[in-house]
């Protein structure tokens, strides 16, 4: 089996798309990590699928597989690279589209100066729906790591995020505890682990641990569900600038229950053909 892919990616976190309208696709989870392989394969941190809609108000469907195989609800990286992929090949012609996800619509688009903006919903903060296990809803949650009680901020992007401040995020300790918390027992869907330095009030860095992934050079839900926290801790203005290893994402967010707005770059690196 051959099949076309797109490599691309946004502020440094890399994806293999793939167009599933105008080609059969058909992967194992044993396929996508050899995809995902970095010395055996391509070399991505996920793998997107574009595909048609099954729901009519939607114009495409998008499927987002860690590298390790697993399918996931959302990636917002993934979601700007997207639209910008169904754009440059002729698959619309629309600057703003409707994707449907897993966990519901969203609505990216492409902007004049070539960064897309994608509205990823409003976050949501109840235990049930991260999901998370805890007795009430509450702004901060401690969670015992390798016999350490962490703080946390607990909240859903349309996948689960825990987001701590850290005071320096280059010394954090991401590769180790990042791995302990995306697969802590009170995340029974596993975790994505953000570690927030805040700069000043519209400016932090961070550093996502992603499930399925490891560390990612950027993480667009990590940085909105980052910016949700702090703007909710009272620690940073309705729109923040985020530095991570692979580049700058800009979110603006509200509060309440409207939506957070990611906007940031995407690149093609390259197109190329794969034999399976």
């Amino acid at each position: 089996m051959n099949i076309k892919f797109t490599k691309m990616h946004g502020a440094g976190n890399d994806f293999v798309v793939i167009d599933a309208i105008n080609q059969t696709v058909n992967l194992s989870a044993e396929q996508i990590r050899h995809i995902a392989d970095r010395h055996m394969g391509v070399g991505c941190d996920q793998l997107l699928l574009v595909e048609r809609p099954t729901r009519d108000d939607a114009d495409f469907r998008y499927r987002i597989f860690n590298a390790d195989g697993s399918e996931v609800e959302q990636c917002g990286n993934g979601a700007r690279c997207f639209v910008r992929f169904v754009h440059d090949h002729s698959l619309t012609q629309q600057h703003e589209i409707r994707v449907e996800t897993a966990s519901g619509i969203i609505v990216p688009k492409l902007e004049n100066d070539g960064r897309v903006t994608v509205n990823m919903g409003a976050p949501r903060f109840e235990p049930v729906d991260i999901p998370f296990v805890a007795t009430e809803r509450a702004l901060t949650y401690t969670l015992d790591v390798a016999g350490k009680d962490l703080t946390i901020c607990a909240l859903s992007m349309g996948n689960p995020h825990a987001v701590l401040l850290v005071d320096d995020v280059d010394t954090a300790p991401v590769t180790t505890s990042g791995a302990l918390i995306e697969i802590h027992p009170r995340f029974p869907n596993r975790v994505n682990a953000g570690f927030m330095q805040i700069v000043d009030r519209s400016h932090i860095r961070l550093r996502v641990f992603e499930r399925g992934a490891g560390e990612t050079l950027a993480c667009g839900t990590g940085a909105c569900a980052a910016v949700v926290a702090g703007i909710s801790l009272g620690l940073l203005d309705q729109q923040v600038e985020v530095s991570t290893h692979g580049g700058t994402l800009t979110i603006s967010w509200g509060g309440g229950n409207t939506p957070v707005w990611l906007t940031g770059p995407t690149v093609n690196v390259f197109e190329a053909e794969i034999s399976l």
